[in-house]
């Protein structure tokens, strides 16, 4: 597993549909540092994000098309049969967040919150097009009466658009109705397009004031996407509300567990002895006071030599 990959997937690649990170986490953890190489299953991968395969090879799709990730060279899964060859992928380790999605300044904190702005946008803009839809008036059309005139003689003229009339013992066409000459206007504004709608990266033109559980959620997935351990998503998006609730910021459990991801590095911690997320939040772990003990992985501390001679050794192994 590479730390460089695994670093960039969680804090430093661009900002993305929350629904990508697990899968793009799980490629991180099976490239080299240069982020080359991924070629984990899709059974591997939906069993990390806890999703079907189905929704593996879409998320596979999804990060393809926002330049995420690229086909790398295959030939380093041949000795994998054919039938059971995963496809070999390439992060782009390239295309960073000045400073992480949760960094410190301006341009880095608002990271999180541009894509929510413009799924807010795409939103509101679909909503509109339903609307105009909804009012477009429909017009109702009765029983028209299409049977053949068996009287009329078969040359009659119908040409001028009608059926001929009897006139004087003799059939006429009737004259021609004046055509109008303008084309009805239609009232409603075209559409947007769905690029203007569900844009992912363009900024917002004006600001889009978010609502308070938007803004919660967004700040939940910003601090999901850097804990390591994926576990109970939802019991942890309450424990979360509930931190916050009693007035715990965001900005804080975030810093906080930036902390405790530098100590389990330190402390060599694996991944199924670190807390679950839930557990970090409900037993207010973000307060913790962090320190590593002195050679805690280097072995028991050495003991004093002892100081007895071989006579009173013997001594006390008689008693």
């Amino acid at each position: 597993m590479s730390k460089e990959a695994m670093d960039w997937a969680l804090e430093y690649a661009p900002p993305m549909p929350s629904q990508l990170v697990a899968t793009l986490s799980g490629l991180a953890r099976h490239a080299d540092k240069q982020g080359r190489g991924a070629f984990p299953s899709n059974a591997r991968l939906a069993a990390y994000a806890c999703k079907s395969e189905r929704s593996v090879r879409r998320d596979l799709r999804d990060l393809e098309d926002l330049k995420l990730i690229r086909k790398g060279d295959q030939s380093k899964a041949n000795h994998l049969p054919a039938d059971k060859r995963p496809e070999v992928y390439d992060l782009a380790l390239e295309l960073r967040v000045p400073g992480g999605r949760a960094g410190d300044d301006d341009r880095t904190l608002t990271s999180a919150r541009t894509l929510a702005s413009s799924r807010a946008r795409g939103r509101a803009a679909r909503e509109a097009k339903k609307a105009r839809s909804a009012q477009v008036p429909t017009v109702e059309r009765g029983d028209v009466d299409v049977r053949a005139d068996v009287d009329g003689p078969p040359d009659v003229d119908v040409s001028a658009g009608g059926r001929g009339r009897p006139s004087g013992g003799t059939w006429t066409a009737p004259e021609p109705k004046d055509e109008p000459t303008e084309e009805p206007k239609d009232s409603c504004p075209p559409p947007a397009s769905e690029s203007e709608s569900q844009s992912l990266f363009d900024e917002p033109d004006a600001p889009i004031q978010l609502t308070a559980k938007q803004q919660q959620d967004a700040d939940f997935d910003a601090w999901y996407a850097l804990y390591p351990r994926k576990e109970a998503r939802g019991k942890a998006r309450l424990a979360f509300a509930a931190a916050v609730k009693k007035g715990v910021k965001p900005d804080t459990l975030i810093a906080a567990l930036h902390k405790h991801r530098d100590h389990w590095a330190a402390c060599k911690t694996e991944t199924k002895f670190i807390p679950h997320p839930t557990t970090w939040l409900n037993s207010e772990r973000y307060d913790d006071e962090l320190t590593t003990p002195a050679n805690r992985w280097n072995g028991p501390a050495p003991t004093a030599p002892s100081t007895l001679t071989d006579e009173e050794k013997k001594r006390a192994l008689r008693f």
